[in-house]
């Protein structure tokens, strides 16, 4: 399959800015039903005052704002600072070190440093709290020289790298507010970050915290923690995974229909997962990473607070034990834009989990409700009670990351989506010179 090529921002210009300033209808993946997390009726533009209204007159901030959790991006690995809990976590090709923590963290002029020794290596860090800073941390095993690494900086969300700029997206959560309010029934949550620069990288939400049901968008984290391991060095692609008739579920998919056991690669695994939501790739890909433990550990070395694997896909009896996944529209942009700017992920990985989602054949939703041949690489999730789409849209110098997520009724749920969907498009193609300030 062709990949598809996207530039990276590059960290030098990022620290600088800083300092400055398929067809037919998707089917659920389960029958899973339970309660879910009531939405603020609040417009969160990501970046403003603490009202979250727009600006004023001058929307450059006297100092880049402040997270209570950030993580450094290094070749490799990440390592996460949680400045409220005092804890660190550092996961990279080299091991994991699990949430540690360092009850002697210093936080001062926003920055987090300390240290701390687990298994007989030592972590010194000194990590800003303000996304797309520079942060480094020196790791000193026992016996060998250390090793220093600098990084970008992650926080959720990333600062605009144009504030000014960035106040032209602004009238888009007004839009999408107003969406939000029609939806009787079905309480939902997006989540929008320009890519291109356009709108000076920011982004916007409204109810951006909202935590239904993930679906399969969940699938989205599977992938990346396989394709971490690629970039490791740890699997190939081309690995065979034995998948036998215990392994068949039903829900959306191509693999079920296919004669077992059978030597299945991980390359189709990790295509099928995305392309066809296919559940069977989903369960497999989860027992072959060892199961639950390692995907939430990526999540948490992002310090997305909100996601959660907890189950395999189509598992009712988990899900009648309260076992469920969730996620947030904020936690799913977050992922995507750490996948973009080829921080959690090589180029070669990226491209190739960006190709997938643009060969997603469950295209009801986003690609329904924009015109015929606007490019976009997606990824769906339906249950009864849940209807998403998260993905990019990847128009020439406009490009921009969605998460459209919702809880109730999933044929609503679906045209909500489209709507919320559909906005976002007429916003994007809108020239900038012409938009109407609300």
């Amino acid at each position: 399959m062709g990949s598809v090529r996207v530039p990276l921002k590059g960290l030098a210009a990022a620290v600088a800015l800083a300092v400055v300033a398929t067809t037919g209808p998707a089917t659920a993946d389960g029958p899973d039903r339970g309660p879910v997390a009531e939405p603020t009726q609040q417009t969160e533009p990501g970046y403003g005052d603490s009202e979250g209204h727009e600006p004023g007159l001058d929307p450059t901030p006297e100092r880049a704002p402040t997270s209570e959790v950030s993580w450094l991006s290094f070749p490799g690995g990440v390592f996460a600072v949680d400045s409220l809990g005092h804890t660190v976590r550092y996961r990279a090709c080299d091991g994991d070190t699990g949430r540690v923590a360092d009850p002697n963290m210093r936080v001062a002029a926003g920055v987090a440093s300390g240290a701390v020794v687990v298994g007989g290596v030592a972590y010194r860090y000194r990590v800003p709290l303000v996304g797309r800073s520079e942060g480094t941390l020196e790791v000193i095993p026992r016996h060998r020289p250390p090793v220093e690494l600098t990084g970008v900086v992650v926080t959720s969300p990333q600062p605009p790298t144009d504030p000014v700029a960035g106040t032209r997206l602004f009238p888009l959560s007004g839009q999408l507010a107003r969406v939000v309010a029609d939806a009787s029934l079905n309480p939902s949550g997006v989540t929008v970050r320009d890519l291109s620069g356009r709108y000076g990288d920011q982004q916007i939400a409204v109810n951006g915290s909202l935590r239904p049901k993930a679906a399969s968008v969940i699938k989205l984290w599977i992938l990346v923690e396989l394709l971490r391991r690629v970039d490791c060095g740890q699997v190939s692609l081309d690995d065979g995974v034995l998948v036998t008739p215990e392994d068949i579920v039903g829900g959306t998919g191509q693999l079920q229909f296919e004669t077992f056991p059978q030597v299945v690669t991980l390359h189709r695994l990790a295509q099928y997962l995305i392309k066809y939501s296919d559940n069977v790739a989903a369960n497999v890909l989860i027992t072959y990473l060892g199961g639950f433990a390692p995907v939430n550990a990526l999540i948490d070395s992002m310090n997305q607070r909100s996601t959660i694997l907890a189950r395999r896909m189509l598992d009712s009896a988990a899900a009648q034990r309260g076992e469920e996944n969730y996620t947030s529209p904020d936690d799913v942009v977050s992922l995507l834009g750490a996948v973009w700017d080829g921080e959690i992920l090589t180029p070669a990985s990226r491209d190739l989990m960006i190709g997938f989602m643009r060969e997603q054949t469950l295209n009801t939703k986003i690609p329904a409700a924009l015109p015929p041949g606007v490019p976009v690489a997606h990824k769906t999730g339906d249950l009864p009670d849940a209807s998403h789409d998260v993905g990019y849209y990847l128009i020439p110098g406009t490009e921009t990351a969605v998460a459209f997520l919702t809880a109730g009724p999933m044929a609503t749920g679906d045209e909500t989506v489209r709507r919320m969907a559909r906005t976002v498009y007429d916003f994007l193609v809108t020239p900038v010179d012409g938009a109407v300030e609300e």
